[in-house]
């Protein structure tokens, strides 16, 4: 132990590892001094400060988006910039409601008013050169409400042979808390702006609502769940109806039944039936026509269905009297 003593001591104390010593020792004296003499200079720095809305009634609900910080630029000494930044010395600013309120829903401390709050949280030496936003508005009304549905804003694009299913939201509707003029113009709550591409497999995601200002949404975020599903071509055989026809004719047709061909997602094939479909051969598109065949329309077919078609498209037919 005292070998090693020893030995320590001689690295320390000897000429050059002294020299050394002396040099790290101005060297942080130094370091002390400038820091000492920046850190007394006069600065300027933004600080942000919590806000709180506090003594709200019970009956009232505040539909406004209240900021939660302010951001104030500060001038004095760095020192006490740094005990500003890196200390507990700036409380949050209390925004009693009663006392900022205007009546007829709304609620405004100004900048003044900010100020004043804020000089008594902060050094006599520092100064306020500017405060974002530079006012506290709070909307608010006494329970005021209804129930929209929430409604997609944007755009969702399924994969390629892929289409969209469904999209839902979980809730489907949500409660909007506002003044009478604004509940009576909402008919639905909006998300925030989507673009999503490129879906090829179930999806959920939690998204915003659209922030609209004096409204509240409850709740603010939904589910979203996006199926796609994949698409393929398939067929149905439905017989040919004749339309606009004559009091006394019939209209045959050769053959009586044809195919109906469309695209749809396979989910969705084993809910479609042939009384959904009406092909239909119109008696005022024959009537005087010199062709031998006549033509055919899909006038009614299930929604969702793509590139709906009859094959084939046109048939013989015969006219006869009754």
């Amino acid at each position: 132990m005292s070998e090693a003593f020893r030995l320590v001591r001689n690295f320390f104390f000897n000429a050059v590892n002294r020299e050394f010593l002396i040099f790290l020792f101005f060297l942080f004296l130094s370091g002390a001094f400038w820091f000492a003499m920046t850190m007394n200079e006069t600065y300027e720095k933004e600080i942000s400060i919590p806000v709180r809305l506090d003594g709200i009634p019970r009956k009232v609900v505040v539909t406004s988006n209240t900021e939660d910080t302010i951001r104030v630029t500060l001038r004095d000494r760095g020192y006490i910039l740094a005990s500003y930044l890196y200390g507990s010395n700036l409380t949050p600013i209390h925004i009693y409601f009663n006392t900022f309120n205007k009546g007829n829903g709304r609620g405004l401390a100004s900048a003044s008013d900010l100020q004043k709050l804020i000089y008594q949280r902060i050094y006599k030496s520092s100064r306020i050169t500017s405060i974002k936003p530079d006012r506290f508005e709070y909307l608010y009304n006494y329970g005021e409400s209804k129930s929209v549905p929430v409604t997609l804003y944007g755009k969702v694009a399924p994969g390629k042979s892929y289409y969209l299913s469904k999209i839902v939201f979980s809730p489907e509707n949500v409660t909007i808390y506002a003044d009478k003029k604004k509940l009576d113009s909402i008919r639905t709550a909006l998300t925030e702006k989507l673009n999503i591409t490129n879906v090829t497999d179930t999806l959920e995601k939690m998204v915003r609502l659209n922030s609209i200002k004096g409204v509240k949404c409850i709740p603010a975020t939904v589910k979203m769940t996006i199926y796609p599903d994949v698409l393929t071509e398939e067929s149905i055989e439905v017989p040919v109806t004749a339309q606009n026809m004559p009091e006394g004719k019939i209209l045959r047709t050769f053959p009586s039944r044809v195919k109906v061909m469309f695209t749809a997602g396979a989910s969705m094939f084993r809910d479609i039936h042939p009384e959904q479909f009406r092909v239909v051969a119109d008696y005022f598109e024959i009537q005087g026509s010199q062709q031998e065949k006549c033509s055919l329309h899909v006038s009614m077919y299930p929604p969702g269905l793509r590139n709906v078609r009859t094959e084939p498209t046109q048939v013989d037919y015969l006219i006869e009297g009754q």
